[in-house]
């Protein structure tokens, strides 16, 4: 199993002179689902090398055993370092591609060809889509082969409304994540704010926030497994 993991390269939050960029839990408990699985990884961004760490997932609190495993394994931290750029990546090398969160996604991935290119490249040879959190924005300006939005009449989830309000962020984001799945015909749901949630409608995987994360990807490594059986 080859899977591509895509960080955001922003890391400015807002206009607040604030840093922000992908979530470290989101990276790290997913990157052991699945390396422990047995799949090969490769982490790629927009603009390739080390994507920004969003400061506050990295603060002690938030620390788990993943990030403290993440932080202490020299081959993770030099494939960080040295993350691909999106337009050195082919779906063609890869069985799924897997979106963390963070907030930074919420400014440089909705609207980035290549990783629109990516993902509408996995969707049309029937490979595995995951994304966990405000990752899910990638798929906002992704369309099928039929012209119709990715996320149409799909069941989806996010970063909820009322957790965006929780975290206090709802004025600095450029829009809020489930309005903007709700917009393009997504059945969103979600469940109770940070509760784990996940949601699979055929090859497309989404998790709700930071606790879906391994939830998501133990979904997504259901779909390899069936995918090679």
């Amino acid at each position: 199993m080859k899977v591509l993991i895509v960080l955001t390269s922003h890391d400015k939050l807002g206009d607040t002179g604030e840093k922000t960029g992908f979530w470290l839990e989101e990276l790290a408990a997913p990157y052991y689902a699945l390396r422990d699985a047995g799949a090969e990884l490769t982490l790629a961004s927009p603009a390739g090398g080390q994507p920004p760490l969003d400061p506050r997932s990295d603060a002690p609190e938030a620390q788990t055993p993943a990030t403290t495993r993440f932080h202490q394994d020299p081959d993770a931290q030099a494939q960080l370092a040295g993350t691909s750029k999106l337009t050195d990546v082919s779906t063609d090398d890869f069985d799924a591609v897997f979106y963390p969160g963070g907030h930074g996604p919420m400014w440089d991935l909705p609207d980035n060809l290549e990783s629109i290119a990516l993902i509408e490249a996995f969707v049309r040879t029937g490979k595995p889509v995951a994304a966990v959190c405000h990752g899910p924005v990638a798929l906002t300006n992704v369309r099928r082969p039929d012209g119709a939005y990715l996320v149409a009449g799909k069941n989806v989830t996010g970063f909820a409304n009322s957790e965006e309000d929780a975290v206090g962020l709802s004025k600095v984001v450029p829009y809020l994540l489930e309005n903007r799945l709700r917009e393009r015909g997504g059945n969103y749901s979600q469940a109770e704010d940070f509760a784990p949630y996940v949601l699979v409608d055929g090859t497309l995987v989404t998790g709700q926030n930071p606790a879906s994360s391994v939830p998501a990807v133990d979904e997504l490594l259901g779909l390899l497994r069936a995918a090679t059986a």
